[in-house]
């Protein structure tokens, strides 16, 4: 065993038992959908100078947004009730009452300098000053505020061995200038004096007074961009501090004014058939893999089976929160994650067929698959980094999991899938019979492919002709039809029921349907009261909701709450995600531009942006809403469509290498080299859409109601994002290049 060899089996072995430990130790987080959590209601109320109204209702939201995701709480729902009140949603929190004090407070952070005692008569604050009680409960005077919250860049909870948890604090615009200022006067009061004090409030209370050190002098004060704030404080306090100082202040007070669990919003059947469809995808996915590449694709199989196991545990260690549609693309994930061991076995497949030896040819499969691996994963990679570090809510959590499943993926298939296929391949009795390996002949596609050879680039003015129509449907479907937003995005109506007999969430659910309303968010809240959430709907459709539950057993319903709620995707949110697109898709193009031709890049992203807008375009034509489910199965179709090109484009990289050092009127023209490369990569291709379609098809016709759309979604994405590699993206960068012929 080589050194190479010794060093991959170890740390696969690391991998696996760490993996296994976690799965084993850590409970998952579930979901709103899957398990239910805490519901908190909040009513925003007029400040000193700012009144409570639908805009800052809004803006306190995005706010309270920032807090819960700096509390870890994945997939919270947010949305805004009326003008003044907010409803947050937090799956699986364990103490509802700390969530709802970090969340509720206004946070309005300031600093200010302690006066000096002036004479023995009560003392009374200047204009602007305040007279509280300090941290130990003595009464302080305060002068005006010298510093305030949003002239504050971050803060983190810290420990000094011997002065406990502190606050770091670091500075933003003029605030160090501001402190700088603050310091100096105070400085100028002797040691022990109250003068030299500085206070730091948060909604009016002193939460820490400390003297000035004595290294700040007279009217120089302290210059640097970052300060601590001590006190005796617990970690817990420390931490839920400086979450408040990031998060930012609310732009109006706002009060809590109920607090209750809400059960999950899927019921229990439609739990378990989702479960059972996504269970049957995946098996019909690994007989597949078997079926074609044999041996080595049970090898294959097997590393499928410790990347489900691997991805899952590094979900469990980030704290990622379950939601159905996201275990649906966890599994999705798994079809998906073959793509690096087909690109390796089509490889070794060509190689073998060049020199039958199965040793030589899963060797140079490796290698030579390398580039293609790399390059596909990495832009993939800078996608879902960029979606975290710029995204927030769900979108930045689609960029967790991504992130994870590449890196994974590219575990499993270099390095677990590498390890027994390069031992067993090696073995005399495989040898002799190299066709039990699956790597000794050639598969159908490829059969096919060679049979025919056809000139698919000689025809590449009708594909675009064809692409160009394609995105003009699209657009007509949206501008015909429009585009079904749905709840999460545009708001709508949120009604709370109590009935004088219980019902189950899946009879809810089904008389809401009958209502008329198929795609409503239907909850248990509190002492069993029903929670209905949809689009805007007249005061009939309610009604009928009413009857529809006294029929399904409910007897007396009777309305609760009836109010108008805001979109839980905000404008702020769609926003930064938006941003966050953007930016990801200049740095793919960016890195594809240092490893291909800038021309090719191009080609790539408008091929991708040819996929989303046809994507768009059919469910506009269906009339099917496009609402969270939607926007995370379009962030896959991203992903996947950049993928497929970028491996199209590899092949034609190697193939153009191939000809340097040859006479000109030897080369190929470059479209006979780009069709070449389109034929030969064709295989990996089709094996790895059809990895995933058995999964999708099972979800779509065997899953719950909810994961329907998301599965329609992602097999049109996939099979326009398949058409794209070869008939958009190598046609125009055949047309791109400069006297391609």
């Amino acid at each position: 065993m080589s050194r190479a060899t010794a060093v991959r089996a170890f740390l696969a072995l690391v991998v696996l038992v760490v993996s296994g430990w976690l799965v084993a130790t850590r409970p998952a987080r579930l979901g709103l959908d899957l398990r239910g959590g805490t519901q908190i209601v909040l009513q925003t109320r007029d400040g000193d100078q700012t009144r409570a109204d639908a805009a800052t209702t809004d803006q306190a939201m995005e706010v309270l947004r920032r807090r819960v995701d700096q509390l870890g709480v994945s997939d919270p729902t947010l949305v805004r009730s009326g003008d003044r009140r907010i409803i947050v949603e937090l799956p699986g929190v364990t103490d509802p009452r700390k969530a709802a004090e970090v969340i509720g407070r206004t946070a309005q952070l300031s600093f200010r300098p302690v006066l000096a005692p002036t004479g023995s008569g009560p003392a009374k604050p200047p204009a602007g000053g305040l007279a509280v009680s300090d941290e130990t409960g003595s009464p302080v005077l305060l002068g005006p505020a010298a510093l305030s919250g949003r002239q504050i860049d971050g803060a983190q909870a810290t420990i000094e061995p011997l002065a406990g948890w502190q606050v770091a604090v670091d500075f933003a615009g003029d605030g160090t200038q501001a402190w700088q200022r603050m310091t100096a006067r105070a400085a100028c009061s002797p040691p022990g004096d109250p003068g030299r004090r500085v206070a730091i409030l948060l909604d009016d209370k002193v939460v820490s007074s400390p003297q000035v050190s004595p290294e700040a002098t007279c009217e120089v004060g302290f210059a640097g961009p970052a300060m601590r704030i001590t006190g005796s404080f617990t970690e817990d306090e420390a931490r839920d501090l400086a979450l408040l100082i990031r998060a930012g202040a609310l732009p109006v007070p706002v009060d809590v004014i109920q607090q209750q669990v809400v059960g999950p919003t899927l019921g229990k059947q439609a739990i378990d058939d989702s479960a059972r469809a996504a269970l049957l995808g995946a098996l019909a996915t690994i007989l597949f893999i078997v079926a074609v590449y044999r041996l080595v694709g049970a090898l294959a199989a097997v590393a499928l089976v410790a990347y489900g196991l691997v991805s899952y545990a590094a979900l469990l260690a980030v704290g990622a929160t379950l939601t159905l549609p996201g275990l649906a693309g966890f599994v999705l994930a798994i079809g998906m994650a073959v793509d690096a061991n087909v690109l390796v076995f089509e490889r070794a497949r060509e190689e073998y067929t060049a020199k039958p030896s199965l040793r030589t040819a899963i060797r140079d499969g490796f290698s030579r698959a390398w580039s293609a691996i790399a390059d596909s994963n990495v832009t993939t990679l800078v996608a879902a980094a960029l979606l975290f570090l710029l995204a927030s809510g769900p979108v930045r959590g689609f960029g967790v999991t991504l992130g994870i499943g590449v890196l994974v993926s590219m575990f499993t298939a270099l390095v677990l899938t590498r390890l027994p296929a390069e031992a067993l391949l090696r073995r005399r009795w495989l040898t002799v019979r190299p066709r039990w390996s699956g790597l000794a002949h050639q598969g159908w596609v490829r059969r096919t492919i060679v049979t025919r050879d056809p000139d698919l680039m000689g025809r590449r003015r009708l594909w675009l002709v064809v692409s160009a129509a394609a995105v003009l449907l699209a657009f007509a479907g949206v501008a015909i039809r429009g585009v079904d937003l749905g709840v999460e995005f545009v708001g709508g109506r949120l009604v709370e029921y109590t009935t004088s007999r219980p019902l189950t969430t899946e009879e809810a659910r089904g008389a809401v349907a009958a209502a008329g309303l198929d795609r409503g968010i239907v909850s248990k809240v509190g002492e069993g009261n029903l929670s209905v959430r949809a689009g805007a709907f007249d005061d009939a459709t309610e009604q009928r909701v009413r009857d529809a539950l006294t029929a399904r057993g409910g007897g007396d319903v009777q309305r609760l709450r009836d109010d108008k709620v805001g979109p839980s995707l905000g404008a702020e949110l769609r926003d930064k995600a938006l941003l966050a697109l953007g930016i990801a898709l200049t740095a793919q193009m960016a890195y594809l531009s240092l490893r291909f031709p800038w021309r090719w890049g191009a080609a790539a992203v408008l091929a991708m942006i040819h996929d989303v807008v046809i994507l768009v375009g059919v469910f506009a034509w269906l009339g099917k809403p496009v609402d969270g489910v939607f926007l995370a199965a379009l962030l896959t179709v991203v992903g996947y469509s950049v993928n497929d090109s970028v491996v199209v484009f590899d092949r034609i990289r190697e193939l153009v290498r191939g000809q340097r050092g040859m006479s000109p009127r030897l080369r190929t023209p470059f479209a006979g080299l780009a069709n070449a490369a389109c034929l030969q990569t064709v295989p990996r291709t089709v094996n790895t859409g059809l990895g995933a379609v058995f999964i999708l098809a099972a979800l779509a016709v065997l899953g719950g109601p909810s994961l329907v759309d998301f599965a329609i979604a992602l097999l049109i994405g996939i099979m326009v994002g398949t058409y794209s590699s070869v008939f958009l993206a190598t046609p125009l960068a055949i047309t791109f290049k400069p006297g391609a012929r």
